[in-house]
């Protein structure tokens, strides 16, 4: 099936969403059982509780059980409050990360407590369209605390624009609302949003043609028997050729394997396919952290191409992921954002 197509239903009793372009599962969104704890957006108000010995960090507590990790927590005070902001899904056993740079997401852009300003993202290339955004974006910041500042995306281009003021409108009052807060006990402020809220949010690039919610979507657009070999590590590269995705407590490892051809054109075959398709495997099993390649055998002298190959791919991920070099061994190292719960801790 050709296009775009958004599908939301759910998992396990949980909301869930999931993107096809042109027949093929992009992306999937599926929220977390009860009692994961805070979740990436989240936006607390925090206590510092006690220093991290040798991390020059602190643990804060969130409140309701809830910790968080805040590096480079220097001049804070132990019992001193403040609002945080979680970054990114924590190591399985850890307090997540949070960071007191605040963003409030929407869909056409990003209010940013303490960096003031207005910003236009630099896809926009148009420059009528470009001064038409912003004098929305300053109409709707007008009277504005004056350390509020806007960011609007490249999807702002092609909102109507009753649309974009009403998106902004609605961050600019939560933000006002958030830094207007002056508790002094720790407590959750802002939920991170849920499976069907970040699809509408963060799919936009390429834009749904169509979203498909009734009942039972998951399984008529087979996405259920997708989920099914997401939870196997074996991806199918064609031609014989297949990977092997297999995470592990302190990293991730992915074997390139040829199958029954053992050529270096095989090897270098294979290793692009993967390189291809290396992003949305992950992406789609949640994984990040250390992640190590062992690619096909193929000549040395082609591992430029495959890097490039790899940094393409990625260019379109919106998780940030850093290709870190190869090892002795001749492996490759990539260190990936841990921006989504591991799949397989989802279902």
């Amino acid at each position: 099936m050709k296009g775009v197509l958004a599908v939301l239903d759910q998992v396990a009793g949980k909301n869930a969403a999931a993107l096809i372009v042109d027949g093929v599962l992009s992306d999937l969104l599926i929220d977390p059982p009860d009692g994961f704890g805070p979740r990436p957006g989240a936006i607390y108000r925090a206590r510092a509780m006690r220093p991290m010995k040798g991390q020059a960090g602190l643990i804060l507590d969130l409140g309701g059980g809830d910790s968080g990790f805040l590096r480079q927590a220097k001049g804070i005070g132990m019992g001193e409050v403040f609002l945080v902001q979680v970054a990114s899904e924590a190591e399985y056993g850890k307090a997540p990360p949070v960071s007191p740079r605040l963003q409030l997401k929407g869909r056409y852009g990003v209010l940013t407590p303490d960096a003031p300003g207005i910003n236009i993202s630099r896809s926009i290339r148009d420059e009528a369209v470009r001064d038409e955004l912003e004098l929305l974006a300053r109409e709707v910041m007008e009277g504005a605390d004056p350390g509020l500042g806007l960011v609007l995306r490249t999807v702002a281009a092609e909102a109507d624009a009753d649309a974009l003021m009403e998106d902004l409108l609605i961050l600019r009052q939560l933000a006002e609302a958030v830094l207007s807060d002056t508790g002094d006990q720790p407590e959750l402020l802002v939920d991170s949003p849920d499976a069907h809220e970040r699809a509408w949010r963060d799919w936009t690039r390429p834009l749904p043609d169509q979203v498909d919610e009734h009942p039972a979507a998951f399984a008529d657009h087979a996405v259920l028997d997708a989920i099914e070999e997401l939870l196997t590590p074996r991806v199918d590269l064609g031609g014989g050729a297949s990977m092997m995705v297999e995470p592990t407590t302190a990293l991730v490892a992915i074997d390139v394997n040829t199958g029954g051809d053992f050529s270096m054109a095989a090897g270098l075959k294979a290793n692009l396919a993967a390189a291809r398709d290396l992003p949305r495997q992950l992406r789609l099993r949640g994984l990040g952290g250390q992640i190590v390649v062992d690619f096909a055998p193929m000549p040395h002298k082609d591992r430029r191409n495959l890097e490039s190959a790899l940094k393409k791919a990625f260019r379109s991920d919106e998780t940030d992921t850093t290709i870190v070099g190869w090892t002795p061994l001749g492996h490759l190292e990539l260190q990936r954002k841990r921006a989504r719960i591991p799949l397989s801790r989802l279902v």
